[in-house]
């Protein structure tokens, strides 16, 4: 049975606390300079299907693989004959031939990287697709809030922003609600989401009420890409309307921390001073996080083929 990471759906409370408990050793081993992982995944060839830019998923994917000793080979779209139309499944076929022992997808299309885990014989790691899901990120963001906070269950969690058409809100809705989080979305009506992606869920659309008694406040960008343009207003009356200012964020708790996953647009969703506040801002932290959090699902993806290795 082949170990795919597609969606936090997929696993249950406990599956996603372990995930967290191995993320938070990885995290300490490297914190530590501790050995021993050098070699775990050594001579597996990992290939990543990257068909949207990336920064920090990339490559933080990237370093956990050699942090094990993996091998990565990066496919280019520009470069491969899709762009002589070659199709998506030929090239995916074509891909699944040269037999890598794990693949890494980001893909614009819906549902894409289940659909690559039906046609390839390894384990298929989703790093984003469309405004679906993004399940590592999740992950690597309820580290950065349990390592900060102690705990999830019970902390009020606001996601703000363009939730409507993100894929990073949608998975952390899963996660947090999973691990007993309050969860409130603040957005306009036109950026809320169609569907609630887990129960309980408050809304608002009042910046100002949303944030009151918060203990963490998530910034989400506006994804122009992912929408008509004419719906968005012009940034500085986004900025007012829904923008995280200072007296904004003295209204939630005395303690509360800020988070983006990036990349963020200083003045229009967050003020341009908080990101670099290291009182309040985790966000440094949760590209820090990304290392281990994507160290423990390779580790865990890849169990299956290094257990079998050594029977």
């Amino acid at each position: 049975m082949k170990n795919h990471f597609l969606n936090i759906a997929d696993f249950t409370p406990h599956q996603l606390t372990t995930f967290l408990d191995r993320a938070q050793h990885w995290t300490d081993a490297l914190n530590n300079n501790a050995p021993g992982a050098g070699d775990l995944l050594k001579d597996k060839v990992i290939l990543t299907l990257f068909f949207e830019n990336s920064t920090r998923t990339r490559t933080s994917f990237e370093i956990a693989a050699h942090r094990f000793g993996a091998r990565v080979v990066n496919w280019d779209v520009k470069s491969s004959s899709m762009s002589k139309d070659e199709s998506f499944l030929d090239t995916i076929q074509t891909l699944g031939a040269m037999k890598p022992d794990a693949v890494i997808i980001r893909s614009s299309e819906y549902n894409a990287p289940y659909f690559v885990s039906t046609k390839l014989d390894c384990p298929v790691i989703n790093a984003g697709d469309s405004h679906r899901a993004h399940p590592t990120q999740a992950l690597l963001d309820a580290l950065t809030i349990r390592q900060n906070k102690g705990h999830i269950e019970g902390l009020n969690i606001a996601i703000c922003g363009d939730v409507a058409h993100s894929r990073v809100a949608g998975s952390n809705f899963q996660m947090l609600s999973k691990l007993g989080a309050n969860i409130r979305i603040i957005a306009p009506e036109f950026l809320m989401p169609e569907k609630m992606p887990a129960p309980n869920i408050q809304t608002f659309t009042d910046m100002d009420k949303g944030l009151q008694d918060c203990d963490v406040i998530m910034m989400l960008r506006i994804q122009k890409e992912r929408m008509d343009t004419s719906q968005i207003p012009d940034d500085a009356t986004y900025f007012k309307d829904y923008g995280l200012t200072r007296s904004r964020l003295a209204l939630a708790k005395d303690n509360v921390v800020v988070m983006h996953p990036g990349p963020m647009n200083r003045g229009v969703e967050i003020a341009e001073d908080i990101p670099d506040d290291p009182k309040v801002s985790l966000i440094l932290k949760q590209v820090e996080n990304g290392v281990p959090a994507r160290m423990a699902v390779l580790e865990w993806a890849l169990s299956y083929q290094t257990q079998r290795a050594a029977a």
